[in-house]
Parts: C-alpha cells; structure tokens; sequence
C-alpha cells in the first residue's frame, strides 16, 4: 500500500505529541483512577490520547482508542483503513516509574477473510514510540521494520527519511541461549508450562521479564526468541508492535486459531498468543 508510508507520518507525530504530554505529567506527583474494570487510568492517558486524536485528524480516517468511545462493530467493520491507538501502553509501569510504557499507533487495514465475530482487519503499519528512551520502532506492510534513537532529534523527517538512517530489524544478535521475553506485571501456568516445553526442544532458555508492547519490540530485534502471552490483552496493545514483528519477519500468532491475529473483533479483548 502506496499511502501507508506517508500516513505513518502523521502517526509518528503524534507518537511524539503524546510522549511530550507523557513525560510532563511523569515528573510530577501521578494521581491514579480507575476504569469500570478496574484497569488504572492517568492524566498522562487522557492528555496522550487528545494529542495523537489531533494529528491522525490531518489523516480523515477513523481512529478506535483505547481512551475513545466504544463504536457499533458493524460501523468499524466497514471501514477500509482505520488507526487502532493505545495513547499510554503500559499504565502499570508509568505510574511504577520503570520507563517500560509506549505510545502505540497502528493502521489497520480490511484482511482478505469475511468479517466476522473473529475479526475483519489486519495491521499495515506500526508506530511505537518510547518516551522515555526515545526510541521510535515503526513499520509498514512491505517496507521492513525499523528502530530509531534520539528520534525527535529528527522531528521533521518522513518515514521514508527515516528508514535510510534507522537500524533496520531484526538486528545482529549473538545470544547464546533461547530467550523467552514475559510480562513483568502478567504471569500465568501456561506461560510456564511454554518455557518448559522450550527447555526441552532448546536445553538452556533464558527469560527477561519487561512491561508493555516491548516485548514485542524484543522479539522484532531478535533480542529474544519468543514472546508467549497466556493473560488478557486487549486490541490496541498489540497492533502496533503487531505490525512491527511483521516487518521484522516475525509473526503473532493466535493460538486458538493457529493463524495470524485478526483485529476488529466484536468483542476487542485478543486471544492468547504467542510472538516468535
């Protein structure tokens, strides 16, 4: 898809916005509140979300945040290209002060599968943006993933600029052991159960724990070997890094269903999954 470069633009510009708004309220007291599920919501999410919602406007394709209101699936399921945002992924860790949140924008695009209650969409391109770090991964359908450093010190750049200057992934890596990236705030007995069963097909295997859509980000660089993911997630946390691992020649797959993730669901909450 030709345009998708050129909209990742706007999407990291307002990766950018939403990570300036971030770390202003990162420096002083965090006052917490809680959602109807119990999930911890910041000034930083809502301050994040307004930000990214202005520069995806420039773009007049629909956004579905999850800090935005709750659309009919059948209304989302027509549309042909939308963004899938989670203004601050990773709250748990903003308010630990650990550095591991991202911004997460993803431009998903109609699969080839009939819609349905499974899903109606894929991700074509990917923005994840580390504030604190500054670190920007991002990528899109044909064109390679891409990591950047010090990524607002080239503010004006496209995406295409950027890609010639960036590390493309995965990287070179001389790991000497399987390595099993976990959820720092997430564990389960199936995640355990997987860093058995790879002990076995692999000897020594060796685990990071790290929150957020990092993970993701791990496994795309190739500094680790899988990401299993046997606890909730919902849409907008992997879509982005999603689209990443993808570029980097990996895959995210649903283990209920053996086959790529699908997005657009009736009901927005993923399967398990595992990223490798």
């Amino acid at each position: 898809m030709k345009e998708v470069p050129a909209l990742l633009d706007h999407a990291i510009s307002g990766a950018f916005a939403a990570g300036r708004e971030i770390l202003d309220v990162y420096t002083r007291p965090i006052h917490v509140e809680l959602k109807e599920d119990k999930s911890p919501l910041t000034e930083a999410d809502k301050r994040a979300h307004r930000a990214i919602a202005a520069a995806l406007a420039k773009t007049g394709l629909p956004v579905l945040s999850e800090e935005g209101k709750t659309l009919d699936p059948a209304q989302r399921q027509a549309w042909p290209l939308y963004w899938l945002v989670d203004p601050l992924d990773g709250t748990k860790e903003f308010i630990k002060r650990n550095g591991e949140f991202t911004v997460n924008i993803a431009l998903m695009a109609r699969d080839h599968a009939p819609a349905g209650a499974l899903g109606s969409h894929r991700p074509v391109g990917g923005v994840l943006y580390v504030p604190v770090k500054d670190i920007l991964y991002f990528a899109w359908e044909g064109g390679g993933a891409f990591r950047q450093d010090m990524a607002t010190t080239l503010a004006c750049k496209t995406a295409y600029e950027r890609a010639a200057s960036a590390m493309r992934l995965p990287m070179t890596n001389h790991r000497k052991a399987f390595t099993i990236v976990a959820s720092r705030s997430h564990s389960s007995p199936d995640t355990e159960a997987f860093i058995e069963r790879m002990e076995h097909e692999h000897g020594k295997v060796e685990t990071v724990s790290m929150g957020s859509a990092l993970k993701i980000c791990l496994v795309a660089e190739g500094a680790a070997d899988a990401y299993p993911r046997y606890a909730p997630t919902m849409e907008w946390d992997t879509a982005a890094g999603h689209a990443i691992a993808n570029g980097a020649g990996k895959s995210l797959i649903d283990v209920s269903t053996g086959a790529p993730m699908r997005y657009n669901k009736y009901d927005l909450l993923n399967q398990w999954f595992i990223v490798q």
